[in-house]
């Protein structure tokens, strides 16, 4: 079984299955995807993401304010993402972290609200899933500063080794989408190749991002499935092994999200 550890099932785009979401997450489980972790970015979609993983028996949820999305007036407060966190179907708390590379204006906003979901973090235990982009130092600054009991995941990983290292060396892990298969990406497969078997996850980050073969498509989870098969290929093991590895490492990090009973 696969998990797709990252992916934002409110906004896909669903034409290719009829517009049916349900479509969408058969076709999914068809390619051995067996659970779901839907990523909130917002209080506005926080709602949704949560009436999500209620849904169906294989989604589960986080809620967060991604660092894009934070608005001068309208910060999250600690007392609300605390109430979202308190649901059961909500295992992890993110994305949140820092993004320079759209809004290096917004640095200070940015760390107010990472630092509010590692308050999170701290007081409940879930582990955060952190985006940093072209933010290197001050992301890493401020893991170590909170100094979780718990591990986190970067996600999406696109940083060199050195961060990788930085980040394990923390407890965290590294999570690798479509974009280890471009073309260009021979530094970030390099980092594939290093990471620790046991501290690796995949993911597609859909609709955004999705692998080769189907780049220039819009992402649907169902494509995890060809991010994993490029990764086992790279480390040199079988798809079951990497799967079976990728799925104990996704349990390990959030053991909120208990797998369906078949």
């Amino acid at each position: 079984m696969l998990v797709d550890s990252h992916c934002h099932l409110d906004r896909l785009d669903l034409k290719a299955h009829g517009g049916s979401l349900d479509a969408a997450l058969a076709a999914a489980r068809g390619r051995g995807v067996g659970l779901f972790l839907c990523i909130g970015v917002s209080a506005d979609n926080a709602a949704a993401v949560r009436r999500l993983a209620a849904s169906y028996r294989d989604v589960y949820c986080s809620v967060g304010v991604h660092p894009l999305d934070l608005e001068p007036g309208r910060e999250p407060v600690l007392d609300w993402l605390l109430g979202e966190l308190g649901d059961p179907r909500v295992v992890a708390i993110g994305e949140t972290g820092l993004d320079y590379h759209y809004q290096p204006e917004a640095a200070s906003l940015q760390q107010a609200g990472f630092r509010l979901h590692l308050e999170a973090a701290r007081q409940t235990g879930k582990p955060v899933i952190v985006h940093t982009r072209e933010a290197r130092a001050d992301t890493l600054a401020m893991l170590r500063e909170a100094d979780l009991p718990q591990a986190g995941v970067l996600h999406c990983f696109t940083e060199d080794w050195a961060m990788a290292e930085a980040a394990l060396d923390m407890g965290y892990y590294i999570s690798l989408s479509g974009i280890v298969t471009f073309r260009n990406a021979e530094a970030l497969r390099e980092v594939a190749r290093r990471v620790p078997a046991d501290r690796l996850l995949v993911e597609t980050d859909a609709p955004y991002l999705a692998p080769v073969p189907h780049r220039g498509k819009s992402n649907l989870p169902e494509y995890v499935r060809d991010v994993a098969e490029f990764l086992a290929g790279l480390r040199g093991v079988s798809i079951e092994a990497l799967a079976e590895q990728t799925t104990a490492n996704f349990h390990r990090l959030f053991p909120l999200a208990v797998p369906p009973r078949i």
